[in-house]
């Protein structure tokens, strides 16, 4: 009898080590399975018979296996959520009245890399502590968030202050009196002109502004795109800036009646002044004299201008005279006379000249205006 129990416990402890084993076993597979990226509902009906034996068609929610399943299902969704958070807050827009600095790392202290002005826009890269990382146009750089718009409020301003632009694909698109193409070619767009969009009709016409006309092109021949304005590295200021100073300096003064005798007068003043120089330092220094005539500070005329005491060493010498006389003055010299009468400047409305000497000005070949 004594014999037959001991039998009887062996046999059972064998049964519940063999039961344990399979148990590990199907644990560790189902758990090396969810964590290969399967989720929850996939297996759910062919773990439950094992998982919950009392429930075969249940689950138990306290399994290792189950749980490893059901945070990988939340982890998924809460990617997939945070990515839709990502997308919806990636639009940033400006939020002053003028414009606003963006630096190379998230302080004020931090060097300047550009300027994002009133409305501009842009995406958001990365946020820290009160700063946002953004992307306008060639700008990249950071931004206190105090001083920009995020979300609702972005993607309500950018509605306002945006661009909806139709740029068109073909190289003579038509662009039509009605949205037919019997209808009357008012105008033609070359490839990638584009122009602002009024709507999408949703029959293959598109209405566009065309030179403040209503114009309609077809659909498949174009692609839109909305448009915000963007902000400007240093880089790009410091040109633009160089190309403002350059336009103002060459910005038509505006022209002043004079009769064959004063063109003359002149080309042989610049002649003696500049016969030697480039021709826009020709026409600068036709510009000294027209800007003296119209300054109210000189005489009023050419002739008074240029034999006014003490200003032109050729005039009071008596050279400007000589060549004046001769009537051997180069072509270039009138064409330079001629441009600045007629408002041409090159040197803006500078009164002065001299050769290089030092003197702080604008200078061209071996002269200084100022």
């Amino acid at each position: 009898m004594k014999k037959e129990s001991q039998l009887s416990t062996r046999i059972m402890r064998l049964i519940m080590f063999c039961g344990l084993v399979l148990i590990l076993f199907v644990s560790q597979g189902l758990t090396a399975y969810a964590g290969g990226g399967a989720t929850y509902a996939s297996y759910s009906t062919g773990i439950s018979s094992i998982v919950s034996p009392t429930t075969p068609l249940g689950i138990d929610r306290t399994a290792t296996e189950v749980k490893v399943a059901e945070s990988v299902d939340k982890s998924s969704d809460a990617s997939s959520s945070a990515s839709s958070e990502s997308k919806e807050s990636k639009l940033v827009m400006s939020n002053v009245s003028q414009a606003m600095n963006i630096r190379e790392e998230p302080a004020e202290d931090a060097q300047k890399v550009g300027v994002l002005y009133k409305d501009c826009g842009g995406k958001v890269i990365e946020r820290r502590d009160g700063w946002t990382k953004l992307q306008s146009g060639d700008l990249i750089g950071w931004a206190k968030d105090e001083y920009l718009l995020f979300g609702e409020d972005a993607e309500s301003l950018a509605a306002d202050v945006g661009k909806q632009l139709v740029t068109s694909q073909s190289s003579a698109l038509n662009v039509r009196s009605e949205d037919s193409e019997d209808g009357e070619v008012i105008g033609v767009l070359g490839e990638k002109a584009f122009v602002d969009m009024i709507e999408d009709l949703g029959n293959g016409w598109i209405s566009v502004d065309y030179n403040d006309e209503v114009g309609y092109v077809q659909a498949e021949y174009v692609t839109t795109e909305f448009k915000i304005d963007q902000g400007e590295t240093i880089a790009a200021i410091k040109v633009r800036e160089e190309q403002e100073k350059k336009a103002a300096l060459t910005k038509n003064t505006g022209a002043v009646s004079a009769d064959a005798d004063e063109v003359k007068l002149l080309a042989a003043l610049i002649q003696c002044e500049a016969g030697n120089q480039p021709y826009e330092g020709r026409v600068a220094v036709g510009a000294v004299v027209m800007n003296r005539v119209k300054s109210g500070a000189y005489p009023n005329t050419i002739y008074s201008v240029i034999y006014a005491s003490g200003q032109f060493t050729p005039a009071i010498n008596g050279t400007v005279a000589k060549v004046y006389n001769s009537g051997n003055i180069y072509d270039m010299n009138y064409q330079a006379a001629e441009a600045a009468i007629n408002g041409e400047t090159t040197v803006g409305t500078a009164l002065h000249f001299r050769r290089i000497n030092g003197h702080e000005g604008i200078i061209i070949g071996a002269h200084v205006f100022w």
